[in-house]
């Protein structure tokens, strides 16, 4: 058994997360020692293994290299370098309404040499690239999973590469299900290159009260929101800072880069730091400098 931040190699081929990717200063993963690290293509997971799930992923993304024609896939797997006991597999997410949501969006890696975009690929269908989310679609979500392409279209001005560093907000309250707990928040950190200098945004998704109508009284997915049907998965931009008393991880490199602070600077404090989050309808919404 590999703890204490040890990274494990799955092959000589699998680099992981490069901390000098962005050609900016070395921005390292806000990790914490006793998560276990394991690299993929372009991408590493740092895993919990009392939760059975990823605290925070980093992945590099090459923009300009992408490869959109691979196929996508299904084959969902244990990471043999980990013990079982120490990932969520089939057992929470068999015969029911919960998806595996990619942590790691499983397109992010999946750039350069085909062979290596194949293999990345390949790589984000191991249970620790995943974490339950509740299994119906909205625009919110809609909208989670494209703000690395709203981003990126923004940080090409300037470089085609972005750093993505997501995660799940792990607290005791999380509703129990299957002898695990589910989050019922995830977050997002993006950095990129804004004129040889660190940029950064972030983002919460919030599955809301939905999460909790689908563990709690079966509910299927495409019911209506409202009264009786899931509500609204709910996307904000929140400060770099936010991050950290969210999860306990140490963002302060990419809290000093963050292209929200000169918005805020212009608003009220406010007792609850929540009121300073900025609800997401779609792209427009976003602040990125």
């Amino acid at each position: 058994m590999t703890t204490d931040n040890q990274s494990l190699s799955e092959s000589s081929t699998t680099s992981g997360y490069q901390p000098d990717f962005l050609g900016t200063e070395t921005v390292t993963v806000p990790s914490d020692p006793r998560l276990t690290v394991l690299d993929y293509t372009h991408f590493s997971i740092h895993q919990d293994t009392e939760r059975r799930m990823p605290a925070i992923t980093a992945v590099n993304i090459d923009g300009a290299t992408l490869v959109t024609d691979i196929e996508r896939g299904n084959n969902w797997r244990l990471d043999p370098r980990l013990p079982a006991e120490h990932q969520a597999g089939e057992e929470l997410y068999a015969r029911n309404d919960i998806d595996r949501g990619h942590v790691v969006r499983r397109r992010d890696p999946v750039w350069g040499e085909r062979q290596v975009a194949t293999q990345a690929n390949a790589d984000t269908f191991h249970y620790t690239v995943c974490a339950p989310q509740a299994g119906y679609f909205n625009q919110s979500k809609e909208l989670w999973l494209g703000l690395e392409d709203h981003v990126l279209e923004h940080a090409a001005t300037f470089d085609q590469r972005l750093s993505v560093f997501t995660g799940c907000v792990f607290t005791a309250e999380d509703p129990s299900y299957r002898g695990f707990l589910v989050p019922r928040q995830f977050f997002k950190i993006a950095a990129w290159n804004r004129g040889g200098e660190l940029a950064a945004s972030a983002y919460v998704l919030d599955q809301g009260e939905g999460l909790d109508m689908i563990l709690r009284r079966g509910l299927r997915p495409g019911q209506e929101a409202g009264e009786d049907g899931p509500g609204p998965f709910k996307t904000f931009q929140i400060p770099v800072a936010d991050v950290a008393a969210l999860t306990g991880l140490p963002v302060d490199q990419l809290a000093a880069a963050d292209v929200l602070a000169a918005t805020l600077a212009q608003r009220p404090a406010f007792p609850d730091v929540r009121r300073r989050w900025i609800e997401l309808s779609g792209p427009q919404d976003l602040i990125l400098g």
